[in-house]
């Protein structure tokens, strides 16, 4: 784990000290021993690292090094960032080149000499030399030699494997896999003379292991396939020793003798005695655990494609290689689901009170504890098993749920949940443990804002940049990757397909938690908190501001980042710490904070990358902001700041600027949205990737600027009036990477958008709120449009002609857009189409849907339409699964109930119908059925 800890720093510190070089000259080479030595140390300690993870238990000399060599090394970086805070705030001389080895003296007198960080790398140096010289008495070696070495100080210890047990599960202990049980089985042993390769994918402890297993043993299977094998391949397999695997298990099935030479034989050799042996047999094989594509990728060249019916069953942690088999319509991908709570609670009830009842008085308790598990059946039953151990009293569990995060750690029962999901985060490259160590930060079942988390990465410093490659995208992809190896969860998918938030299991949290905690990467602070001593990177602030929190973080004068989560004493905390003392903050999150005011002293964080006050009750930003030079994140979201200082403009890092506040209108089915005012200049800032909402008033000027930001993916301008349309669209026009386009016209007037020569092509939301003679002309030009919103556009024809046609539009949002009687969705019309939304068309009076329209539909929404009637072809849209009608007329609702309604055949396919009203004390929802 100190890995991450030296890779931080390099990452950080080398950047830093390169950039100094180029200015200060004949240190270059010792900028290359540093790098050298930072590298020679992280090549150790990955050896130690592996040792670890393994489960061999390291001495305590060794564990005392490491620390050391962690805590000298995140010194180093505090240095080396103090140093250049220094220089860039001192005063310059015009005309004058500073040589720092002979001018040292003009720094300003509170400058640590570079020399200091020098003799700090040079203390590393010797504790360097000094493994070097003890790595045979330690047992293990920088990854640059080669050679092992046995120890004295290192305890070997046997590492069993927990997942073996899953093996020998008897029939009757499990719950919950019937289901999916059945359809393996079918996909086994019916369907198509190919081979077929079937996938089992799920986080570890789901059970995947398990349920392979009782498939590979069932009679249905052992009777169709004489020739079977059960490989466990795990993350350190020996192509020879699966192959050599392989052959004997079938030779012995068949009581054949193991050919001759068969353990001498190489991967070549041993692939054509297998291929030929299976040519024309048909066959089950079981690879449990697989972990790459490479495996994947050699052993199907392996196994003969006879069309004989055999079958392939792979299990995996990792979507990647789940999906990369899928290579025909033979193959299958089963993604194994955690229990439901009636499953999981018949789980903890089997192990806990061995078949009997849960007591009523451990009824609460109990249901909490199911619960933390979110139905992940090794955590079930590791802790039911621990419980089963203890007194049947309420108190005795309590305090038992309140500490599983140290029980994970010391308890024996709960030692295979720790190892399982550990091997996950083991299995991690380097750039990725740091992004999904950050997750333990936000509290426990939180619903993270994939957003957010990606620009708080990009703030850390965790994201490596490419070539043309925004840092933001390159985080996303480490997001997915992520996913797709089962460590993050998916909470919130939007309507178009998009992540918009995640989380991380209960217990996989508290497993990153401690080695974060173990790390100094960061460390929680909450009400339950007593007294702690230790050093740490990031602080997360939760629930509430205690006195003892304040202490904490006041005692980490080098801490980097400091979130807040469901604080309700701001001002306490804000009177008990000044950020004066904090000169190395690069995050700083207030969201939803009862924060009221922004100190001044806000300016000393020049290393501040992310500031965040969204929700927060802040009225105006200090004028010291203009020092942030480092700022890449400005988050004002439903924050009550609506003016941007003049100042804003000196921050030439900043690639977000979010500041709107939303008002949305349910029952008129539309939202209202205020931006900022920000003066004239923002055309400098050319790293601005998002920048909404911004007010036009300021007008011509400032549109014209916004050309000039060729940089944007997302923008959003509100109170545009008609005459500003000519500039704006010759802003739209430079902006080729924009993504999202949000314009809303001022007071409902008039949008002149038709003249934009060169329409951004990588569009994907579009957003029109204001009146339109007609649509855009440059419309149908947009390929990549997922989502379309129209509001108070009141066409005086049907609009439905252009936007059925655009072919990747997923959802569609029009609110008193169209004054006619009539929309009319043509046979072809809207092939993707998931959502629509109708509103406030006061004159519509029908939808004529023709047979083929909307063939993917999923919900449709409409909303007060008084004079609508229920359109007949709603009974075409079968794939409709859910109906609002909001604030339509008593009668209307009337004729849909499923007694005497002379309408209900027409929805009587859907599975869902809402009806939504309104009236003096709020909102009603009303269902159909």
């Amino acid at each position: 784990m100190a890995e991450i800890a030296v890779t931080e720093v390099i990452n950080r510190l080398l950047p830093l000290l390169t950039e100094e070089a180029r200015l200060l000259r004949g240190v270059h080479s010792e900028v290359e021993d540093i790098k050298r030595e930072l590298s020679y140390i992280q090549s150790f300690i990955k050896d130690a690292d592996a040792k670890a993870e393994k489960g061999d238990t390291i001495s305590d000399g060794l564990k005392t090094w490491v620390q050391e060599l962690r805590e000298t090394s995140y010194s180093i970086e505090d240095l080396v960032d103090e140093y250049i805070q220094h220089f860039a705030n001192r005063p310059r001389r015009s005309g004058v080149i500073f040589d720092f080895l002979s001018k040292v003296s003009c720094l300003i007198v509170k400058l640590k000499p570079r020399h200091e960080i020098a003799s700090q790398v040079k203390d590393l140096k010797l504790k360097v030399g000094k493994l070097h010289d003890e790595s045979s008495r330690y047992g293990f070696i920088s990854s640059f030699e080669q050679g092992s070495g046995g120890s004295s100080d290192t305890i070997n210890v046997q590492w069993r494997d927990p997942r073996m047990k899953a093996l020998f599960i008897e029939e009757a202990e499990i719950v919950g896999i019937e289901s999916p049980k059945g359809e393996l089985i079918n996909w086994l042993v019916e369907g198509a003379a190919e081979r077929t390769v079937i996938s089992v994918v799920g986080m570890g402890g789901l059970g995947k292991t398990t349920l392979a297993k009782k498939v590979y043993d069932n009679k249905k299977v052992v009777e169709r396939f004489v020739f079977h094998a059960w490989i466990t391949v795990s993350q350190s397999f020996k192509m020879e020793m699966v192959l050599q695997d392989m052959i004997k298990q079938f030779y012995e099935t068949m009581k054949e003798p193991i050919p001759e030479g068969m353990d001498a034989m190489g991967v070549i050799s041993l692939s054509g005695l297998l291929k030929k042996y299976l040519e024309d047999k048909r066959y089950a094989i079981v690879f449990d655990d697989v972990w790459g594509l490479e495996f994947w990728e050699f052993i199907k060249s392996v196994l003969p494609e006879n069309k004989r019916g055999s079958r392939v069953v792979i299990t995996t942690r990792n979507v990647d290689v789940g999906c990369a088999i899928r290579e025909s319509r033979f193959h299958h991908v089963h993604n194994l689901q955690p229990l439901p709570p009636e499953s999981s609670w018949e789980l903890f009830c089997k192990k806990a009170f061995q078949d009997s009842c849960c007591p009523s008085e451990l009824k609460k308790i109990s249901i909490d504890i199911v619960k933390r598990c979110a139905g992940l059946p090794l955590a079930i039953v590791a802790i039911a098993g621990a419980l089963s151990t203890r007194q049947k009293n309420e108190l005795e569990w309590q305090k038992f749920n309140d500490g599983v995060g140290s029980q994970l750690e010391t308890n024996p029962h709960l030692e295979s949940i720790t190892k399982i999901l550990s091997l996950s985060y083991n299995d991690l490259p380097h750039f990725l443990k740091p992004c999904f160590l950050y997750c333990a930060v936000f509290p426990e079942d939180y619903s993270i804002n994939c957003a957010k988390l990606i620009r708080l990465w990009v703030a850390e410093g965790f994201v490596k940049g490419e070539k043309g490659v925004p840092l933001e995208q390159t985080a996303e992809e480490y997001l997915n990757k992520l996913i797709n190896r089962s460590l993050v969860q998916l909470s919130e998918v939007d309507d178009v397909g998009r992540i918009r938030r995640c989380k991380v299991h209960d217990l996989m949290r508290e497993i990153i938690l401690k080695k974060a905690e173990e790390l100094s990467f960061c460390h929680v602070l909450g009400d339950e908190d007593s007294s702690f001593n230790g050093k740490f990177r990031r602080g997360s602030v939760q629930k509430g501001t205690n006195t003892i929190a304040v202490e904490t973080i006041n005692g980490n004068a080098q801490i980097r980042s400091l979130l807040l989560f469901d604080i309700d004493a701001i001002p306490i905390l804000l009177t008990g710490i000044s950020f004066t003392n904090f000169k190395l903050l690069k995050v700083l999150d207030f969201e939803d904070a009862p924060l009221y005011s922004v100190p001044e002293d806000l300016g000393n964080l020049f290393h501040l990358r992310y500031l965040s006050l969204r929700g927060t009750k802040v009225k105006m930003l200090p004028k010291s902001i203009r020092k942030l030079q480092n700022l890449q994140t400005l988050d004002l979201k439903q924050s009550l700041v609506d003016a941007l200082p003049v100042e804003i403009m000196k921050l030439k890092k900043l690639r977000h600027i979010l500041a709107y506040f939303y008002h949305t209108n349910l029952e008129e089915g539309f939202f209202t949205a205020r931006g900022v005012h920000i003066g004239e200049g923002i055309g400098s800032m050319l790293d601005l990737q998002k920048l909404c909402h911004v007010e036009a008033n300021n007008g011509k000027g400032l549109i014209e600027e916004l050309g000039k930001l060729r940089q944007l993916r997302r923008l959003g301008i509100v109170n545009l009036l008609e005459e500003d349309g000519p500039s704006m669209c010759a802003s739209i026009s430079n902006m080729k990477y924009l993504e999202s386009l949000i314009l809303l016209s001022k007071d409902g007037g008039i949008l002149n958008l038709q003249t934009i020569s060169d329409p951004p092509r990588c569009l994907r939301n579009l957003q029109l709120q204001g009146g339109l003679s007609r649509l855009p002309d440059w419309l149908p030009v947009l390929q990549n449009l997922v989502r379309v919103v129209l509001v108070n556009s009141k066409l005086s024809y049907d609009p439905m002609e252009v936007l059925q046609a655009l072919p990747n539009i997923l959802k569609l949002f029009l609110n008193n857009a169209y004054g006619g009687e009539c929309f009319c969705f043509t046979e072809l019309g809207f092939q993707k189409l998931k959502v629509l939304y109708l509103f406030s068309m006061k004159g519509l009076k029908t939808l004529k849907i023709h047979e083929g329209a909307l063939p993917i539909l999923e919900c449709l929404e409409i909303g007060s339409c008084p004079q609508m009637e229920l359109p007949f072809g709603i009974r075409l849209l079968k794939t409709l699964t859910r109906i609002d009608f909001y604030g339509m007329p008593r009668e209307f609702a009337s004729s849909m109930l499923p007694q005497h309604g002379q309408n209900y055949h027409i929805v009587e396919h859907v599975p869902h119908v809402f009806f939504h009203e309104f009236h003096a004390d709020g909102h009603t929802i009303l269902s159909l059925r």
